[in-house]
């Protein structure tokens, strides 16, 4: 589909487990899932990554989310946070800004955030996540950019769209568009929330998004061929 084989596709896939109520059993079943369908990485909350790098095989990568999910942490605690995931085994960083503080168009303020945990994991590649939905819903287009170069300038290797858990969506293949376009050469773009589909993951693939956040990554890979 798509001109994707299931492999390539695969090896850009996080494969994501954040719901509340995950326990380490929970997690050591996703570090086998994803063995199996030979994804990038895992990425679990910051309470579960000694579990995931316990089981983790050296060529799977662990990620942790932080200010995860309402971004409404103080910079100081989403770079401990960040720290401490680090120091327990992950080696990439997804960390949510606080919306309210780009809606108020204080990028400054968001570019300190960025640059607090970018400081405090300087070998750990960080996906900031962006809420595009939200941006696009209560601001616009502009915004939405304005905000991926500021966390570029940052620091940021990744810029992201979303935590899947923001009432206004998840990943879309315009906000996707618009982040690729927003970032200099280099700077990755990665897509999640609600892709459940292959059609959905090849869409945002061609939009621009080098990463893919899945949590139901067996059904996206079926869907597609090769």
């Amino acid at each position: 589909m798509g001109g994707y084989p299931r492999a390539q596709v695969a090896a850009l896939v996080d494969h994501t487990l954040l719901k509340p109520e995950a326990t380490v059993a929970d997690v050591e079943k996703l570090v086998a899932e994803a063995v199996d369908l030979g994804v990038f990485s895992v990425c679990v909350s910051p309470s579960l990554v000694t579990a995931a790098a316990a089981v983790a095989p050296s060529g799977l990568a662990v990620a942790a989310v932080s200010g995860f999910p309402s971004g409404k942490h103080l910079a100081e605690i989403k770079a401990r946070e960040s720290e401490l995931a680090v120091a327990a085994g992950a080696g990439e960083i997804d960390m949510v800004i606080d919306v309210g503080l780009a809606l108020m168009g204080d990028l400054d303020a968001t570019a300190a955030e960025v640059a607090a945990v970018r400081a405090a994991v300087p070998g750990a590649t960080l996906k900031v996540i962006v809420e595009s939905a939200a941006l696009l819903e209560f601001s616009g287009e502009a915004l939405l950019q304005e905000v991926c170069r500021a966390a570029v300038a940052a620091g940021a290797d990744f810029v992201k769209t979303s935590t899947g858990f923001h009432p206004s969506g998840g990943a879309s293949t315009r906000a996707v568009e618009l982040m690729a376009r927003a970032v200099p050469d280099g700077v990755r773009v990665k897509a999640s929330g609600g892709i459940r589909t292959a059609e959905a993951a090849v869409a945002m693939l061609d939009a621009g998004a080098t990463r893919l956040g899945l949590s139901g990554t067996r059904a996206v890979l079926d869907g597609l061929s090769g």
